[in-house]
């Protein structure tokens, strides 16, 4: 028996406004954003205010040296652009250093067969080549309004001060105590004496913060040399030496030859409804497929819809493993990600999902730059023959979905971190949205299920019972609670713009998520 409160509710509370309006899964992030819009900026110009700060102030989810996707949608030309900055695999990696095991499935966030000592998993030789600031950098070159300088200010900010170590933060580090303390930059950055996770007393005010001063100096190279100077120069050479000093494969060479791909959306109709997702090597084409096969089932009553949203989302997952080559069983750890969306005063949205890939990405920090780095090489199944195998030079398989959708007057823009609950989520609530034509403060509160290819599907309790006897007639059915951490859900942040009304909302259950507005003072 749990021993959660069963009275206790958590809601947040959603406000309609003219203007712009920032959801991300921190709140001074969020902020960042809104202070853009505030000043005049663009949806794309607070996007890149809110990429750089969520980076400091949530740095096991996301940053400089993560990957992602986003997509853009302009309301002066109607285009739906989608961006794909997701990691590489090295040029130099050699398949022959990530021998299997023997040892059975690994430990993360993919069920792969065992490497030894996890070295497609954390430490160096999990690197993979980062396009985050790529891909942000090349929507403010087409979009942006106000200066790149100007819009990575608040995050060197945040960085300078430190990121405070409340107890949330806490708790996070405490969770991979253990793998920092194997990388002495990392156990520097996020704990004391090497071993213990930074924190505050459980009665105290917290005043502890993370020493993020080169972080800082990394960020004001870039605000100075453009979003190119973290792939080419000085930075970038720092950066590859300190991996390759580590153990990876990361060369400057890698880091001079990325460039994130900008292309059209896929679209996606629906119902009466369309929505514009990410093509290629992404979760976009598995919603597309859910999406699909919801077009034809009957979702009048939530004794209905449940199941079938289990059944598409079963099958879309099992066309993925066999054509994308993800894996069809579920892994328990927690996902690196972090999801923010934005809709500016003209009606202008972006979607943008970026990531490190597990909690603390590699677990590596490099110490020239006090950039956490990512583990994308856990992306590959390291079994060759597969369609994801491991290989050099080659473009990671990822689970971000951020989405875009219009329905009748409103628009909307989704995603969520979460590794492979996301597509569930954001599927469900692009449902809510349409088919159940909720409000975002609905649809976000609104009890969800999860079915991420795995045999069973994961329910929220609250749902009534006629509903999860109906889901057990799909498949077998695991009741859980919605909580703080772990999440048995995905996490997800969104907008909406009703004519020319805005709104927001994030996860109810995420403790700094929050959607802030433009005319929020």
């Amino acid at each position: 028996m749990s021993a959660l409160s069963q009275t206790q509710e958590t809601r947040k509370h959603v406000i309609e406004t003219a203007g712009g309006v920032v959801a991300a899964q921190h709140r001074q992030a969020a902020e960042a954003g809104a202070e853009v819009l505030r000043a005049g900026g663009d949806a794309v110009d607070a996007a890149v205010a809110t990429s750089f700060a969520i980076g400091v102030l949530e740095p096991w989810m996301s940053g400089p040296a993560g990957g992602g996707a986003a997509v853009h949608w302009r309301a002066d030309t109607g285009e739906a652009v989608a961006i794909n900055f997701g990691m590489r695999s090295p040029r130099a990696l050699k398949v022959e250093d990530y021998p299997l095991s023997g040892e059975g499935k690994a430990s993360d966030l993919f069920p792969w067969e065992r490497v030894v000592e996890d070295r497609n998993v954390e430490g160096a030789a999990a690197i993979a080549v980062p396009g985050t600031v790529d891909g942000i950098g090349q929507a403010h070159a087409r979009w942006g309004k106000m200066p790149w300088a100007e819009l990575l200010a608040p995050a060197i900010a945040h960085a300078r001060e430190g990121m405070l170590v409340d107890w949330y933060a806490a708790l996070l580090i405490a969770s991979s105590a253990r793998n920092l303390a194997k990388d002495p930059d990392a156990a520097a950055l996020f704990l004391d004496d090497g071993t213990w996770p930074k924190g505050s007393g459980w009665t105290a005010i917290p005043d502890n913060r993370l020493d993020q001063s080169a972080m800082a100096d990394t960020l004001e190279t870039l605000a100075q040399g453009g979003a190119r100077a973290f792939y080419e120069g000085d930075l970038a050479q720092a950066l590859a030496q300190d991996v390759q000093a580590k153990g990876g494969s990361l060369s400057a060479q890698d880091l001079a030859g990325y460039h994130a791909w900008m292309g059209p959306a896929q679209a996606v109709p629906y119902r009466d409804a369309l929505f514009h997702v990410m093509p290629g090597l992404t979760a976009g084409p598995t919603f597309a497929h859910v999406m699909q096969q919801l077009a034809e089932s009957d979702l009048s009553s939530p004794a209905q819809a449940f199941p079938a949203y289990a059944s598409a989302l079963k099958t879309a997952y099992a066309e993925r493993v066999s054509s994308m080559g993800d894996s069809g069983e579920v892994a328990k750890a927690p996902g690196c990600t972090t999801h923010f969306s934005i809709v500016d005063r003209a009606g202008n949205m972006v979607a943008n999902t970026q990531t490190l890939l597990s909690i603390f990405g590699s677990r590596v920090v490099s110490p020239s730059t006090g950039l956490l780095m990512n583990n994308g090489i856990m992306w590959f199944d390291p079994e060759q023959g597969k369609p994801n195998s491991l290989a050099p030079n080659k473009a990671c398989l990822m689970n971000v979905c951020p989405t875009l959708g219009q329905s009748g007057t409103r628009r909307f823009a989704l995603g969520a971190s979460g590794g492979r609950k996301i597509v569930s989520a954001v599927s469900q609530l692009a449902s809510f949205l349409t088919d159940r034509e909720m409000d975002i403060a609905t649809a976000f509160h609104a009890p969800r299920i999860d079915v991420s290819g795995g045999t069973t599907a994961v329910a929220d309790e609250t749902l009534p019972p006629e509903v999860l006897n109906a889901l057990s007639d799909v498949m077998p059915v695991q009741t859980t609670r919605r909580t703080v951490l772990p999440y048995a859900f995905a996490c997800p942040a969104g907008v909406m713009r009703d004519g020319e009304t805005n709104s927001g909302c994030t996860e109810i259950m995420s403790p700094w998520g929050d959607a802030v507005l433009e005319d929020q003072q």
